[in-house]
């Protein structure tokens, strides 16, 4: 067994717990941004107003979006409890992606830009993102899995975990931090492969839908209809969707085609 007992708070200001959890997700947003900006000097396809602007509707969308699929799957809860509706805490990665996903393509509609593209640039910083996000669920406590006697269970001790205290249970947290980086080396391989543009994206969609849909099964979860919860409900959907749109619209492109060609040398 593996204990925990790491603080999940990494300090306080004027009484205000500031936990890991929230460090985390900001490191993950600017993991995205960041590596969109750095996309700006290699491609001339994008600029630094597109990016910083997509962000700017992308960012509160996805943390709106994010927080009302969590008011929902703990709707219950919040029915007798309405005053914390609004909250910085408990937010969902799905959310999170779909609501700025719309957010940005809302975006793109207006500005007259190309979302498949966009989207295919940040895939790959998306799915590191949320490996960055899991590291703060590890330390809060949150997503943990079921019990289990496993060698590599995770036994929560400190007092301030959201984690079942003193019960050993999958770090399923750390599978996901895995998978991601697992993805995220196999998106970077095949980024410029596949026409045409957010054929990545979509590919992304796939990966962590079907992870989701199955690791959710070892979760501990809200179950809302015939034995699925809301994160698997939600990932068959986007698995129909991407699924669909991959084996209707992508296809491979050579290497030499993917790759513009190099500039010849001046004379």
């Amino acid at each position: 067994m593996i204990y925990v007992e790491v603080s999940p708070i990494a300090f306080s200001i004027g009484g205000t717990d500031v936990r890991w959890y929230g460090i985390m997700v900001a490191l993950a947003v600017l993991t995205v941004v960041t590596w969109a900006l750095i996309a700006v000097r290699k491609n001339p396809r994008l600029s630094y107003n597109m990016v910083l602007n997509a962000a700017l509707v992308g960012i509160p969308s996805g943390v709106i979006f994010s927080r009302f699929l969590h008011v929902i799957e703990h709707w219950d809860y919040f029915m007798r409890n309405p005053g914390q509706i609004i909250g910085g805490e408990g937010l969902t990665i799905y959310g999170a992606v779909l609501g700025a996903a719309l957010g940005i393509w809302i975006y793109s509609r207006i500005r007259k830009i190309s979302f498949g593209y966009l989207a295919d640039v940040i895939a790959p910083a998306i799915i590191l993102a949320q490996a960055v996000g899991r590291v703060g669920c590890t330390i809060n406590g949150c997503c943990y899995g079921v019990p289990t006697d496993l060698p590599w269970a995770f036994v929560y001790m400190h007092p301030a975990s959201y984690g079942p205290i003193g019960f050993a249970v999958h770090p399923t947290q750390v599978y996901e931090i895995i998978y991601n980086l697992i993805v995220f080396g196999v998106l970077m391989i095949f980024r410029n492969r596949f026409r045409p543009d957010g054929s990545l994206f979509l590919i992304y969609l796939v990966f962590y839908a079907a992870w989701r849909l199955g690791i959710d099964f070892i979760r501990d979860r809200n179950v809302l209809f015939i034995g699925l919860d809301e994160a698997q409900l939600i990932s068959i959907a986007v698995l129909i969707f991407a699924g669909v749109q991959l084996i209707w619209k992508t296809r491979w492109i050579k290497k030499e085609a993917a790759e513009p060609p190099a500039e010849k040398p001046a004379a």
